[in-house]
Parts: structure tokens; C-alpha cells; sequence
């Protein structure tokens, strides 16, 4: 049988069990309330379509386009950050457009290590963090994150030990699965860090607008020096609800920058152009409509989080994300994330994400995602309290 050296690496995928439960309750008649993949529901504002639907008619959009983004969106991108906070991005340097942030990522990651080379990421983490160098022929070093965790101390811990020195570390916050969120003195931290031990920080900032209860996420590249030594991804998916049309972008250091136009050159044509115009009415037009989408996650967790309390799961309202990440009660923490998920399909029908799919310090947690209504949560929470 062929053996492929790069998937060889990659460990069994945790959440196909559970999602192969998940499909064979459906098939039996089940009514299985979803609430595993963060596959936002909320569909695109109507502007933002509008101006998709009007710049397709156009036959010069139907061309190839630019891998690296055209001019005025990148241009939409620099006023974006220049508005919501007060940094400057240079768009023909300091900007790129890719096609989503895991494929920035991807290939952001197999253009600047060499195999050997060792990465950190949080962990749990979203998968991509970590894979991403994986399949480039990385080593990659887990930092233990999440509520019980001092990630900055594990991250000097780490560092220490850690030989060779780490190329690269991956950030994300607000955090996927774990909601942690940081203030700005925590990424200024991480610069004079990443400066003194001249390590590259990749940020993820796909849940800049998800916030909730007066806190506002800050921007990597608000710490001073940031562009010295990293960059940061930003992705349409969540703010604007346009998951499906894998919208992102990544700005910062110019020679990253650099490197990831320079290997998308080769690869890859750029996104549909229409996208990219609907795109930047998306970032320049009204943004009520990011508020919008952020109140209803909120009400969502709000739901969710106050009847599972009345169950008697009690969780930490998360301040950011569309996830809320729950410890597993007590009674059924010697399970494990993913007899624990597959219980909840079997005995609640509710399905969610084991924490163990997000790396191996998640598995006391299970995530759940906010992508159903109000009524489904609340029909999925009486069918877990049912059984707990």
C-alpha cells in the first residue's frame, strides 16, 4: 500500500468517531442537535451579497485575479486597521489576502521552517495551529493552555528546555477552544519575548469581534514592535458571517509578508474577484451588522450557559469566541472527552467537540459551538439535563 510520508505524521482524527455516531443517529431518525462544528448559521448581511450578486455580472471579474489580493482591498484592509486600531499597515508591504486563514497559515508556515524546525502552539489549540507545521516537516512543541494554565510562564518553561530554540510561535486570541482572552500587556509581553529569543509570533485573530460583556479584543500588531516579529491573520468568516467564502487576510512583518506572497505566486490565482469586492464593502461599509452578529452569539451563550447551570453544569461564561468550553462534570470526568461526547449523542442527542480533538490537555473539556437557535439550545439542554 503507498505510505505518504507528510499524512503518516498526522495523528488519527478524534472527531470522525464521534461524528460517525453523530450520522448514524441522524440516519436512524434521531434528532441530533449539533452543536460540534463552529459552522456559523448566520447568513451573510445582505449588502455584502448585494455587491457579490452586482460585481459578478461583470465579465472582466471573471478573470484571474491577484494570489496576492487586488489593490483596493488591501487598501480597505490598512484603513480597517487604521480605524479599529490605530495601526498602520503599509498594503502593498504589510498586507496580503489568502483564501481563509488556514490556507494563509498553511502556507505561511511551509514557506518559513525547514523540517526539524520547532514550532510552538497553545494546547488545545484549533488544529491548524499545530498541523500546519506538521505537514511541513516541523517538530511541534504544546504549550499547555486554558483556565488552569499561566501560558506566558509555560511558554519561558518551554523555552528553556527546549532545544533547538524555537522558529515560530503560534497565538490565538481570543482563543479557540479554550475562550481565553488577554489584554495588551500580555501580546507586549510576548514581543520583548519573541525580540529576546528571536522567535517569529504567528497570531490568529479570527474572533476579533466576538466579545462580549464590555471586553474588546486588542490586535497583536497594537504592541509595540509587533511588526518586528510577527504577524497577524484575520478572518472574514466570523465577524461578517461569510465562512463559506473563505475571505482572509494577514498583515505585519513586510519580509513574512514577502515570503507568503512569493510561495502564493506560485500556487494559487487568488480568490474569485467578486468576493474580494463584496469584501471590501464588508470592512469599509455600515458595521452594525458585525454588532448584530456578535449579540447573537451572545444571546446564544447566554442560553446556553444559564441552563446548563439550572442542570447543574456550572461554566464560566466565556468573555469572547462563539464557543463555550466546558469541564466535564465530575461524575463522568474518568470517561474522557470523547466517551463523554459520544454519551451526549447517545443518551441527550446533542452533539459537541471532545476536548481531546483540540490536543491532549483538552481532554477533561468538551466544546460546545453556538450555531443553533435559542430554541434548539434550549431543547438541548433539557435533553442533557435529562441525563445528568
Amino acid at each position: 500500500m503507498t505510505r505518504f510520508a507528510r499524512l503518516d505524521r498526522l495523528p488519527p482524527y478524534v472527531f470522525a468517531t464521534v461524528n460517525q455516531i453523530k450520522m448514524e443517529a441522524r440516519r436512524a431518525g434521531e434528532d441530533i442537535i449539533d452543536l460540534g462544528m463552529g459552522n456559523p448559521d448566520v447568513g451573510t448581511p445582505q449588502h455584502i451579497v448585494d455587491k457579490l450578486t452586482e460585481a459578478s455580472q461583470n465579465p472582466r471579474n471573471h478573470r484571474y485575479s491577484a494570489s496576492m489580493g487586488i489593490t483596493k482591498l488591501r487598501v480597505a484592509i490598512s484603513d480597517w486597521y487604521k480605524r479599529r486600531y490605530d495601526v498602520d499597515i503599509d498594503p502593498e508591504s504589510e498586507a496580503i489576502v489568502t483564501i481563509g486563514v488556514k490556507e494563509g497559515m498553511s502556507h505561511l508556515i511551509l514557506v518559513t521552517i525547514r523540517p526539524g524546525d520547532v514550532v510552538f502552539a497553545p494546547n488545545p489549540t484549533y488544529p491548524i495551529h499545530p498541523y500546519s507545521s506538521i505537514i511541513s516537516g516541523g517538530d511541534v512543541r504544546g504549550i499547555p493552555a486554558g483556565p488552569d494554565q499561566d501560558f506566558f510562564e509555560n511558554l519561558i518553561q518551554a523555552t528553556k528546555q527546549t532545544w533547538p530554540r524555537p522558529k515560530i510561535l503560534v497565538l490565538s486570541y481570543p482563543h479557540n477552544p479554550t475562550t481565553e482572552v488577554v489584554d495588551l500587556d500580555f501580546f507586549q509581553r510576548v514581543v520583548d519575548f519573541a525580540k529576546e529569543n528571536d522567535i517569529m509570533v504567528v497570531h490568529d485573530f479570527a474572533y476579533a469581534d466576538l466579545t462580549f460583556d464590555g471586553y474588546k479584543a486588542p490586535s497583536f500588531m497594537q504592541a509595540k514592535g509587533a511588526k518586528e516579529v510577527g504577524v497577524e491573520f484575520f478572518s472574514m468568516s466570523k465577524s461578517y458571517s461569510m465562512a463559506g467564502w473563505r475571505v482572509g487576510f494577514c498583515v505585519g512583518n513586510p519580509e513574512t509578508i514577502f515570503a507568503l506572497k512569493r510561495i502564493k505566486s506560485y500556487l494559487d490565482y487568488g480568490i474569485f474577484q467578486p468576493i474580494q469586492i463584496a469584501s471590501i464593502i464588508a470592512l469599509n461599509g455600515p458595521q452594525e451588522c458585525v454588532a448584530e452578529i456578535r449579540d447573537t452569539y451572545k444571546s446564544r451563550r447566554d442560553a446556553l450557559i444559564s441552563g446548563l447551570s439550572r442542570a447543574g453544569w456550572e461554566i464560566e461564561s466565556p468573555k469572547g469566541t462563539m464557543f463555550v468550553w466546558a469541564k466535564i462534570p465530575a461524575q463522568y470526568l474518568h470517561m474522557g472527552s470523547v466517551e463523554f461526547s459520544k454519551f451526549l449523542i447517545r443518551e441527550a442527542q446533542v452533539a459537541v467537540s471532545p476536548g481531546l480533538g483540540f490536543g491532549e490537555y483538552g481532554d477533561d473539556y468538551v466544546r460546545f459551538a453556538l450555531i443553533e437557535n435559542n430554541m434548539r439550545i434550549s431543547q438541548a439542554v433539557r435533553g442533557i439535563r435529562k441525563v445528568l
